[in-house]
């Protein structure tokens, strides 16, 4: 006699709901898609929207210094460094105190594009912390932030 096949008429998430990993994983999910549709027009990946507002924020800043901030390896800065160098965003400049370093600085089109697409950013996230009160926004952003930094 063959065993009855089991159904599911609803699922249970509950225990992937118990997990901040998951749900820190579908916000992301949720906010990211969005990103990426309105980042497209600009030619931008979330880390190199990452990288250039850092660099637009912080004119000089090393190489070393982006990978630390943003825990991106050496070798693929280097390659998305060169990628905007092509497409002219990027400009390096000897920096003033160490012999050894350049400093990444933002071209004119460089400040345009990130001008631009920071505004881009600024409302989608208006549109997505819509859905929580200001206080919620602050307490979240709060919350994050003591996950991820050590």
């Amino acid at each position: 006699m063959a065993k009855p096949v089991p159904t599911v008429e609803q699922v249970d998430t509950g225990f992937l709901e118990s997990l901040l990993g998951y749900n820190a994983r579908r916000a992301s999910l949720a906010v990211i898609e969005v990103f990426l549709e309105r980042m497209a027009p600009y030619g931008l990946k979330p880390v190199d929207f990452s990288v250039l507002s850092l660099v637009a924020h912080n004119p000089g800043i090393t190489s070393r210094q982006l990978c630390a901030a943003l825990g991106i390896l050496p070798p693929n800065l280097v390659g998305m460094v060169n990628q905007f160098e092509k497409r002219e965003l990027i400009e390096r400049q000897p920096h003033p105190h160490d012999g050894r370093a350049m400093g990444l600085h933002l071209t004119s089109a460089g400040q345009k594009l990130i001008r631009d697409a920071e505004r881009t950013a600024a409302q989608l996230e208006a549109e997505v912390a819509g859905r929580l009160t200001p206080a919620e926004q602050r307490t979240l952003l709060r919350l994050l932030r003591k996950v991820y930094l050590k």
